[in-house]
């Protein structure tokens, strides 16, 4: 029946698509379209979803169908998912889904919404025609994917865990008990991927070059050199040194549209000299000057390599660890937010106090913002000085955080009491998208 499912994990930075019961989507995608403008490309074709990813991304504007989680363009998301049906239809996507299930993730509480819900189901049953639809939120299918794949562990045995979800629009923390989120214990944090993309714009703007309009370039620039800090204070003192001393200073190269039209790290060991400072071991180029006479020398011949530096290249420092430093501390850059580790620790106190040490022992990342590197490190050491000492800490990191909630969707789906969750286009005709939405606990 799996066969059937066609699972859509409708995210607002990527859209990951598929077939029920595979291990892998079939297209992981921007969720976005683009018209290039004249300045950039001779044909000024609308660019849909994965064609983007092939581009030249200079100044490229983007529409997304989708605004701080929620769905505000439906037409748009026809037109990108009517673009995905026809682009992969020898991969099991087809054109024709008069007699496909659909299984499609929204962020916790979406269907309560009217504004969300009633154009969601037009256009599942009445623009393309699906069979049934079951919509489900994101925490419950990363637990149900973890705890089958690791039958022995905590989240299996106790059925119960703590969903960290950083996502492209915000952050969201869920219990989640026997399969079901818990609405009254989830936390919101209204920062995400777009966020710190837009935090590190404005940075580099300000410091180097202006990039306000390079929203694709940025992200590589940001997934590429950006890292978590276990250190903050010690790091911007070594981010304020001249010359080699200065281990995050690295260089990014812009894309120029006819030698290449991607951008890149102009040198990769010098992007990461930084992980000294937490292997422990000194590199022998900081060793060599730091103290010495020398270092004169080499600040004249840094400040040398500055002047040369073209029109396609800027220089990033302290940058690099303050973009994901919102995070965890939001109200330092002046945001009235919490900051990861208190939202964690609200959500478990408004769960049962009996619920407390085994959600505190199973907290599970996921999403593309726990990509960076000592994420998971540096959340426990913000989070252990909250937590009761009798009380023990586990974090785990999905094996794929971008591909972990489709995963749980494409198990969900090969379940074989999957097609008794669904809603019917025949229900939807008959009792509208309010009376259908009941069904999946929203």
């Amino acid at each position: 029946m799996s066969s059937n499912v066609i699972v859509i994990d409708n995210g607002g930075g990527y859209i990951k698509i598929g077939i029920g019961g595979e291990r892998d989507p079939t297209a992981v995608v921007p969720n976005c379209t683009a018209r290039p403008t004249a300045a950039t490309a001779a044909s000024k074709k609308l660019l849909i979803a994965d064609d983007i990813t092939t581009a030249d991304p200079t100044s490229l504007p983007l529409r997304r169908p989708y605004d701080r989680g929620y769905l505000i363009n439906p037409d748009l998301q026809r037109e990108i998912w009517s673009h995905l049906f026809h682009r992969f239809p020898r991969r099991g996507l087809s054109s024709d889904l008069s007699h496909s299930s659909l299984l499609l993730t929204q962020p916790p509480f979406a269907l309560s919404l009217s504004s969300v819900r009633r154009p969601l189901f037009e256009l599942v049953f009445e623009d393309f025609n699906f069979r049934s639809l079951y919509v489900s939120d994101s925490p419950s299918l990363v637990h149900l994917y973890e705890a089958s794949r690791n039958p022995n562990g905590v989240v299996s045995k106790t059925q119960c865990s703590l969903i960290v979800d950083c996502g492209f629009s915000f952050t969201h923390c869920t219990p989640v008990f026997q399969n079901f989120s818990l609405n009254y214990g989830i936390r919101r944090l209204d920062l995400g991927g777009k966020a710190l993309t837009n935090y590190l714009k404005e940075l580099v703007s300000y410091r180097a070059i202006n990039v306000m309009d390079e929203t694709l370039i940025m992200d590589d620039v940001k997934e590429k050199l950006c890292f978590v800090s276990l250190d903050v204070q010690r790091d911007l003192q070594v981010a304020r040194k001249s010359g080699k001393d200065n281990l995050f200073r690295c260089t990014y190269v812009l894309p120029d549209g006819v030698t290449h039209t991607k951008g890149f790290v102009k040198d990769n060991d010098e992007a990461k000299r930084y992980l000294s400072l937490y292997d422990g071991v000194m590199s022998p180029e900081t060793s060599k000057f730091q103290g010495t006479e020398l270092a004169g020398t080499t600040d004249k011949s840094e400040d040398r390599k500055r002047k040369f530096l073209t029109e396609n290249e800027f220089n990033l420092t302290n940058e690099r660890f303050l973009v994901p430093e919102m995070i965890f501390r939001p109200a330092d850059l002046g945001m009235n937010e919490a900051g990861l580790a208190e939202c964690i620790v609200r959500s478990v106190n408004s769960c049962n106090p009996l619920l407390h040490p085994v959600l505190y022992e199973s907290i599970i990342l996921t999403g593309g913002s726990t990509l960076f590197p000592r994420f998971a490190q540096r959340l426990e050491k913000e989070l252990r000085p909250l937590v009761p000492n009798d009380y023990q800490v586990k974090i785990t990191v999905q094996e794929d955080p971008i591909l972990g909630v489709w995963r749980g969707g494409s198990l969900l789906a090969s379940s074989p009491e999957f097609e008794a969750m669904c809603v019917t286009k025949a229900d939807y005709e008959e009792l509208g998208s309010t009376r259908c939405s009941r069904r999946f606990f929203q």
